[in-house]
């Protein structure tokens, strides 16, 4: 493993984040934060499905989720597409780096970025809104993984896609609405039997649940299953990618 070009990959790309620390670090920890600010206040009682958690405190999970997934989508994207579309890609192809080193430099860079931005969205959160984390350690590496996988997934669109314009495709017209109907805002176990069946084919849903329970140790799912669903799509995403890189597919505009 070539860690030094790894390492170069990662240096680059987190240096970018500090340079545009304002729109990639600021704007979705406030705009995240309005939510409680919001929900938290005109609302902190418990809802129907709750588990007796005041509402303030039952959506910051789901809310941290959100931005988390959506930030690791974008990030990856364009991490990777932007070297696609000004041709430094040829240098990253023609470097001595195997395809394992450069999906670790830019994903796990990605990864890295939308981690930090789910934990000062949690410590802000617990600023504004009161609330315990019952399993800290599973709720970070809960984290880590969900930020790990969606990463993946935006490193796959940013190889796939062939326009600035399809860039946002993915986050805005898939990522969003799901997790948005995947219970960041209310119970699952609320709503009617039908909306029901409909949310328990969202596999968002399962993510959000299982973050949730590390909140709180209540939810809708097993965690069990909810774990196991999250590693097989992290391991799908990843053999996608690696299957991308050695074949070459799309590495160009």
């Amino acid at each position: 493993m070539n860690w030094y070009s790894i390492g170069a990959i990662l240096h680059y790309e987190i240096s970018r984040a500090r340079r545009t620390w304002l729109q990639s670090i600021a704007g979705p920890v406030i705009s995240t934060v309005l939510y409680f600010v919001v929900f938290g206040a005109a609302m902190d009682f418990p809802l129907k499905g709750t588990a007796g958690i005041s509402y303030g405190a039952f959506i910051v999970p789901g809310l941290t989720l959100l931005t988390v997934v959506t930030q690791s989508v974008s990030n990856a994207a364009f991490g990777i597409y932007m070297p696609r579309y000004s041709g430094a890609i040829y240098e990253v192809l023609s470097a001595p780096l195997l395809p394992a080193e450069i999906i670790v430099g830019y994903v796990g860079a990605a990864t890295i970025k939308s981690v930090v931005l789910g934990l000062l969205i949690v410590l802000t959160a617990r600023l504004i809104v009161p609330f315990e984390i019952a399993n800290p350690f599973c709720a970070l590496a809960i984290l880590i993984l969900t930020a790990l996988s969606f990463s993946l997934l935006g490193f796959i669109t940013g190889l796939c896609v062939d326009g600035w314009d399809r860039l946002q495709l993915v986050p805005s017209l898939i990522i969003t609405p799901l997790t948005f109907l995947g219970g960041c805002f209310y119970s699952l176990s609320a709503l009617p039997s039908g909306w029901q069946t409909l949310s328990f084919m969202n596999p968002l849903a399962y993510v959000v649940d299982l973050f949730r329970w590390s909140f709180y140790a209540t939810s809708v799912f097993n965690p069990a299953i909810d774990f196991m669903l999250l590693i097989i799509f992290l391991m799908c995403c990843l053999g996608v990618v690696r299957l991308i890189l050695r074949s070459g597919y799309r590495l160009q505009i």
